[in-house]
């Protein structure tokens, strides 16, 4: 058997008994008897914990290749079964929301971002962050949604949150279909920037399964999770450059320094500031950002292996 992460197979042979006489007695018996049959020796397979530092079996996750596509199937059909509009919604749910940050920060505040209508920038921004909400979401939950297959089937565990991202990719191209009539509309080029969409996109999944693999270790043992974290996403997308560009957290530290540098630190301002400059261009690439989004997404993926590891083997027992 091959070695796993999560636990170490053994095959044990154990010899069987045949009429309650074990079969390594010898093969004649005195006193004419006949010779005791003998079979084939019975494995026993034997699980023990596997290394803690080796976070990540792709070999057996290679081997369950068909379950996890097998749950990410079920999560896509899940999402939208009995509903009217199907999967309209992955495009109306930003259209709508990219509808309201126009008249919010279009129209009343009136905010300019290097000179890009407020629908296109906003509907572009939400398209990135809604693939990062959604995924980070969905991980977070996935393993109290879960708990019965978790507690009576072996399976890696980490099957779990990595089923979720085929279903949010399918969401975030559904979605880009919108984009070109909108750019159409607005008589907007792309530039080849657009080359570099996928390293972007990429670069938000890894962060958003990051912190998702954390968030649901823990809310195996702290169902608070599941409350706190809607909270704190709202929170974090009006901290986001979603309808505004970093240049406005810029001009931002001449008046409020201490919030101009908290904004700073949000580790997505580089990843939506490179996403919307592959879309549109009309302003340099931001590399102080962008270098600190990469940092803090592989930070956060690593975080998230190993707090996933550490906490696994007690999934089955707590939840």
């Amino acid at each position: 058997m091959s070695e796993s992460i999560y636990q170490e197979t053994d095959v044990v042979p154990v010899a069987s008994k045949a009429g309650g006489v074990q079969s390594d007695l010898p093969a004649s018996i005195s006193g004419g008897d006949s010779i005791a049959a003998v079979s084939p020796p019975v494995p026993h397979l034997v699980l023990r914990p596997g290394s803690a530092w080796k976070l990540v079996d792709l070999a057996e996750v290679w081997y369950f290749r068909d379950l996890l596509f097998s749950f990410a199937g079920r999560d896509l059909k899940l999402r939208y079964k009995q509903t009217a509009l199907g999967i309209i919604w992955v495009v109306l749910q930003p259209l709508l929301a990219a509808g309201i940050f126009t008249f919010v920060f279009g129209f009343i505040a009136k905010i300019k971002n290097h000179g890009i209508p407020m629908m296109a920038f906003s509907f572009a921004s939400l398209l990135a962050w809604n693939l990062f909400a959604n995924t980070l979401n969905r991980i977070s939950t996935c393993m109290v949604a879960n708990s019965n297959m978790i507690s009576k089937v072996y399976f890696p565990r980490i099957i779990l949150p990595l089923s979720i991202t085929p279903s949010t990719l399918v969401d975030f191209c559904v979605g880009s279909c919108m984009l070109v009539p909108i750019m159409l509309f607005f008589h907007l080029v792309p530039t080849w920037g657009l080359l570099l969409l996928p390293v972007w996109v990429a670069l938000i999944l890894t962060m958003a399964v990051g912190i998702g693999m954390i968030a649901s270790a823990l809310a195996v043992s702290y169902r608070d999770i599941q409350y706190i974290l809607p909270i704190f996403m709202q929170m974090l997308m009006y901290a986001s450059p979603v309808a505004y560009s970093i240049s406005h957290i810029t001009k931002l530290s001449k008046t409020h320094p201490i919030i101009a540098t908290i904004f700073s630190f949000n580790p997505l301002n580089g990843i939506l500031s490179s996403f919307r400059w592959s879309v549109f261009g009309g302003h340099p690439l931001m590399i102080g950002p962008l270098l600190w989004s990469i940092a803090a997404a592989l930070i956060a993926a690593l975080i998230g292996l190993f707090t996933f590891k550490r906490l696994e083997s007690r999934f089955a027992d707590v939840i």
